[in-house]
């Protein structure tokens, strides 16, 4: 952003008035604030620098959001202390997107900008230099894309500068990064830019090589994670900022990366709690993305191998339209799956019953079909829940009544609350003293493998050690759902256990996640015309399990969608989270001014002390109204200093 303009002569500055939004945190100060800027500052007080000013008696950094004539302050206003930076990191759009977000999440625009702008770094800087206007690429080769329906048709309006707005489903052993790189290339043809948001840094790492192949030189494209350094992030800020890059991916911050005539926002696995901020506001980079594209009038994609019920509310209010493949393209890339549930002979009781075992062999057998087999398992450790022997009641710590545990073959039961070793443990309920494994982690089932299929090499990937590529030599990958490495040529087959473990969380999102997860680990396995096949271990009668078997997300999007509004829950309706001491969540319920659609669940106990849970439900055409209601109530508690923080999350992804 340029200077607000030349200063004139004998001194006098052109609008020496700065708007500057003050970096406090409290909801009644949420506003800018009017400050003078001096003659020496007048040339690097531009709107989005970064300034010091005197607030409440002490010295706060701040963002100019504007500079102007007047104020409409009574009384001499105070000076800018300093400009800490000329350098406009806060550009207009960025503004006015933080302004949005907090809005739609009841939060401060404070809160935002944290998570938008980050930290400078002065001596990188003074190092990075702009560049010259990059070059337009030629439309890109649509590859993945073809086997979609629409999916052609949706590079060729990006390539046309057009703004399609898509809920694409990927087919199993699709070249998802490629086909990401691929829209970004289309959209760079037009001249504009892309934000690719991703879940994690190995998602990060995949879609950088396949732009590096679309997009022919390294000033392209950026990446933006948590793992990188202060000044390597900082640089990389900047790059987008100057123009020296149109790409951007990254994790869930970069959907805030200031990028130049911003065209398509894409994102990755939109399922994956990781895209959930943890810090307040708590927004989700999905929707901080929608408010962005309505804003910037940008295309918009979602893409991933299973479809949320966010996603198909998309589809089905027409907002966005679906990419998916035929039923003929599925049946020929899916490998075949089947489930072994508990009507199947018995077979409940065997943790990996004789099929699993039967599949594995076949997989492993040396030959032109041989290859690596997945094994996933929802639960790390070594057996990360225990049990009494005999009358099997739950294990549970003499100190604190915590869940005992046991961490490694041989150790002795630890609790998973304090810690505390219970190498002499006695059931209270029957005074047995022998333990079983109530739950089995992952480097159990490793251990178990390896002695039933001895030769075979067996590998795991979890929470520590996550691997990103395995060999296509004969070996058993054990491994935690989203830490599946990738292997070129893809899994032989893989066994899917525990099912019934994960859709038994009490989450919301249980059954969606468990397919999301299932979908993941099955998309890495060759087709059924090559042998392929997955098996799930788990009731083949659940919604989710028969969607994984037809593989059919849209369809289970749907049904769930359909569930959601029967019961008046997100994505059908708003929900407004409130957690904190009794007497204070009691308080901001009564000042919250309800919309009509309204009503109060709650409140709630918590495992804590005196802290309880209400959660304020609204329609969603009266979402926005609550989430300001909510806003203005907590600026009002704020402004008259009332003890006790609440805690606030808008339609939160863990609710339960």
């Amino acid at each position: 952003m340029p200077p607000s303009g030349p200063d004139p002569p004998g001194g006098e500055v052109v609008d020496p008035v700065a708007r500057v939004l003050v970096d406090v945190g409290l909801p009644h100060l949420d506003r800018p604030f009017d400050y003078a800027v001096t003659a020496d500052q007048a040339a690097h007080a531009v709107p989005g620098s970064r300034v010091r000013v005197r607030f409440a008696g002490r010295l706060v950094n701040g963002y100019v959001l504007e500079r102007v004539a007047a104020s409409d302050h009574v009384g001499t206003l105070a000076a800018v202390q300093r400009v800490v930076s000329a350098e406009p990191v806060l550009t207009a759009e960025v503004a006015e997107l933080s302004r949005r977000v907090a809005e739609h999440y009841a939060g401060t625009r404070a809160d935002v900008l944290r998570l938008a702008v980050p930290p400078r770094h002065a001596r990188t800087e003074q190092g990075v230099v702009p560049s010259a206007e990059l070059s337009r690429p030629d439309a890109p080769d649509p590859g993945g894309w073809a086997d979609l329906n629409a999916g052609s048709p949706l590079l060729d309006a990006l390539a046309a500068g057009g703004q399609p707005r898509a809920v694409a489903t990927m087919v199993p052993g699709a070249d998802w990064a490629d086909m990401l790189a691929a829209a970004a290339a289309a959209t760079a043809a037009s001249g504009r830019g892309t934000v690719i948001v991703v879940p994690d840094v190995s998602d990060v790492a995949a879609v950088d090589v396949a732009l590096q192949a679309r997009l022919v030189g390294a000033d392209r494209h950026v990446t933006l994670h948590a793992d990188q350094g202060p000044s390597a992030r900082y640089r990389r800020f900047l790059k987008v900022l100057r123009g020296q890059a149109q790409v951007v991916v990254g994790t869930r911050s970069a959907v805030f990366a200031p990028v130049h005539h911003l065209g398509l926002l894409v994102v990755w696995d939109d399922g994956d709690d990781l895209l959930a901020e943890q810090r307040a506001p708590y927004p989700h980079a999905r929707d901080v993305a929608l408010i962005r594209a309505h804003q910037q009038q940008s295309a918009m994609l979602i893409a991933g191998y299973g479809r949320t019920a966010e996603g198909e509310r998309l589809v089905s209010t027409q907002w966005a339209h679906e990419v998916r493949a035929s039923r003929a393209t599925v049946r020929r890339r899916a490998p075949r799956v089947v489930a072994v549930g508990p009507d199947d002979n018995g077979l409940r009781a065997a943790r990996v019953p004789g099929p699993a075992f039967r599949m594995i062999r076949s997989a492993l057998t040396p030959g032109a079909q041989a290859g690596p087999v997945l094994v996933q398992v929802p639960r790390r450790g070594y057996r990360p829940a225990l049990a009494c022997q005999q009358c099997r009641e739950q294990a549970r710590c003499p100190r604190c009544s915590g869940p005992l545990a046991q961490e490694h073959a041989g150790a002795a039961p630890v609790c998973r609350w304090c810690s505390h070793e219970s190498s002499h443990w006695v059931c209270p309920a029957c005074a047995g003293r022998s333990l079983r494994a109530a739950s089995v982690g992952d480097e159990r089932t490793a251990e178990e493998l390896g002695r039933a299929f001895p030769g075979v090499p067996v590998r795991q990937s979890g929470l520590g050690h996550v691997l990103a590529t395995v060999g296509n030599e004969r070996s058993l990958v054990v491994a935690t759902p989203g830490a599946e490495p990738h292997t070129d040529g893809g899994y032989r087959a893989a066994l899917l256990l525990d099912a019934e473990v994960m859709l038994a969380r009490p989450d919301l999102r249980a059954a969606e996640e468990s397919l999301r997860r299932w979908m993941a680990a099955a998309a890495l396995v060759v087709p059924a015309g090559r042998g392929g096949e997955v098996m799930v271990v788990g009731d083949a009668r659940h919604r989710a399990v028969q969607a994984l078997i037809r593989w059919d997300p849209a369809g289970f999007a749907h049904r769930e969608l359909l569930d959601r509004a029967s019961a008046g829950l997100p994505p059908a309706a708003r929900i407004v989270e409130l957690v904190g001491p009794s007497a204070s969540v009691d308080e901001l319920v009564a000042a919250v001014d309800l919309p009509t659609s309204a009503d109060v669940l709650g409140p709630v106990p918590t495992d804590a002390d005196d802290v309880v849970r209400v959660l304020l439900r609204a329609s969603l055409s009266d979402g926005g109204a609550l989430a300001r209601s909510v806003r203005a109530a907590a600026g009002v508690r704020s402004a008259r200093r009332r003890p006790g923080s609440v805690r606030v999350r808008v339609d939160p992804v863990d609710l339960g």
